[in-house]
């Protein structure tokens, strides 16, 4: 493992899961230039552009979210 302190998890977490879910997205946006060739150069340039606007989204909204669960929720 890298041995990334504990207390960076939220970044960590936040770095996979914006990348996973760009990725899955831009997948998607790609999908009709699969017929053209051209799936993989469209998906990785829509992937990186959509990962590094997502990524900060992801950081800061984390928090909120998991209060507002949180608080929506109870415990069983």
């Amino acid at each position: 493992m890298l041995g990334i302190p504990r207390r960076y998890a939220h970044f960590v977490f936040g770095i996979i899961q914006s990348g996973l879910t760009s990725a899955v997205a831009a997948a998607i946006a790609s999908y009709p230039f699969i017929e053209t060739g051209g799936f993989l150069a469209h998906w990785l340039s829509a992937w990186v552009i959509s990962w590094l606007l997502m990524l900060p989204v992801v950081i800061f909204a984390a928090p909120g979210i998991r209060r507002l669960a949180n608080a929506l929720t109870r415990e069983a």
